[in-house]
């Protein structure tokens, strides 16, 4: 017996479940291309993320991790001599975190490698602007 819920309950798993294969792929392709660079999927996402100095909250917000996590993250690029804290100009409490000239050439260079091969790269610009506006309206929603 089906109710009349069933078609929609159907549709949404359907849908539930190519998102989720969609952002797997995502995640894989980050850690192959990743790896390449030395670095792990996490720093990865940190540096692509980094688009201008931030905050930790900043970074972690783009991340989708807690601030803690992303913590750990910089530490490890701090270490590499690929990100730096510096005072933040208008909030003594809290660090800018910056690309120093060798992070952002690594930047650069992993923004190449993701592009290669993107699980999104079958899909034009404007198939890609579609799927990002009906994504942020579904977030919006929930």
């Amino acid at each position: 017996m089906t109710t009349s819920r069933e078609p929609h309950a159907i549709a949404e798993r359907e849908l539930c479940g190519l998102v989720n294969g969609l952002a797997q792929q995502i995640a894989d392709h980050v850690r192959e291309r990743a790896v390449t660079l030395g670095l792990t999927a996490a720093q990865a996402t940190a540096l692509r993320e980094m688009t201008g100095p931030m905050t930790m909250r900043e970074l972690a917000d783009r991340m989708s991790c807690e601030p803690s996590n992303a913590t750990f993250v910089i530490d490890k690029l701090e270490k590499q001599g690929l990100v730096e804290r510096r005072a933040h100009p208008t909030d003594r409490r809290a660090k800018h975190l910056v690309l120093t000239p060798e992070g952002a050439a690594l930047r650069e260079r992993l923004l190449e490698l993701l592009v290669q091969g993107s699980p999104l790269g079958a899909l034009t610009p404007q198939q890609q602007r579609t799927l990002q506006d009906l994504l942020k309206q579904a977030l919006t929603r929930a």
